[in-house]
């Protein structure tokens, strides 16, 4: 790599986005950690800088247009203009669909797609003026439907429509998109839903890993090495694509 890349990893203080962001550093990128609060992404900042790393957080709502913006501008100018972006930002808001209230279904649908769609607009341009770049957008093996969970599940499936739509609109540029849906990995995420559900987490975590092929359970770092595959310049004939890294080939 003749200079150094910069990628932006959103929801990125903690779990798969805190994973990622470690990861993209260690193969030499400088990384830009968003999430909601900005003191929230100083943890990840301070593991990666300890590293010998570049990093910067920056607090923004994915779903504010204008907060978005600036935090694109802000990356441009504190770290470099951005040629990587993740897009991992996500919250729950779990229920039947008799129980789900309007503000649980657009939540979680502006968190994932819209906060998805203002990056992947704001980043696109440095990526085509650099005729160079990676967008990698988590999805979910909810995609393929799970129960409680209409609004999550409807964002997950959205994102590799939109995934897929990117690879064909960006691909003449130099740029790859792909999406990642993770099975069950341990996060404070999968944590709440055990809460949600009445169940201590580590029998969760023992009846999840019994059904899955590989019989375990994810960590966030195998999602980040996925992620790392897929920004890398080797990975620059995949496109289009939604890994499920899940342990098994089925959800």
């Amino acid at each position: 790599m003749s200079e150094q890349r910069i990628a932006i990893v959103t929801g990125a203080a903690r779990g798969i986005g805190a994973a990622v962001s470690r990861r993209l550093a260690a193969d030499g990128m400088a990384v830009a950690v968003v999430d909601l609060d900005e003191a929230a992404g100083k943890a990840t900042v301070d593991s990666i800088t300890a590293a010998g790393g570049r990093a910067l957080a920056i607090g923004a709502d994915v779903a504010d247009r204008a907060q978005v913006d600036a935090a694109v501008e802000r990356v441009a100018a504190e770290l470099g203009a951005p040629t990587v972006l993740v897009n991992n930002a996500g919250v729950l808001r779990d229920n039947l669909l008799f129980k789900m209230s309007d503000d649980d279904w657009d939540t979680v649908l502006a968190v994932h797609l819209r906060g998805a769609f203002l990056f992947s607009r704001a980043v696109q341009a440095h990526m085509v003026g650099a005729k160079w770049g990676r967008i990698v957008n988590l999805s979910s093996t909810s995609a393929l439907g799970n129960r409680g969970q209409a609004n999550y599940a409807a964002a997950k499936a959205g994102m590799q429509g939109f995934t897929k739509t990117l690879a064909i609109e960006l691909g003449p540029f130099g740029v790859t998109a792909n999406a990642v849906a993770p099975g069950f990995i341990v996060t404070e995420m999968t944590a709440s839903t055990a809460a949600r559900l009445g169940v201590d987490f580590e029998e969760f975590q023992k009846a999840r890993a019994a059904e899955t092929a590989v019989r375990r359970i994810g960590m966030p770092d195998d999602i980040a090495h996925t992620v790392s595959f897929l920004v890398s310049e080797g990975a620059s004939f995949v496109s289009g694509q939604v890994i499920y890294v899940a342990g098994g080939p089925r959800a």
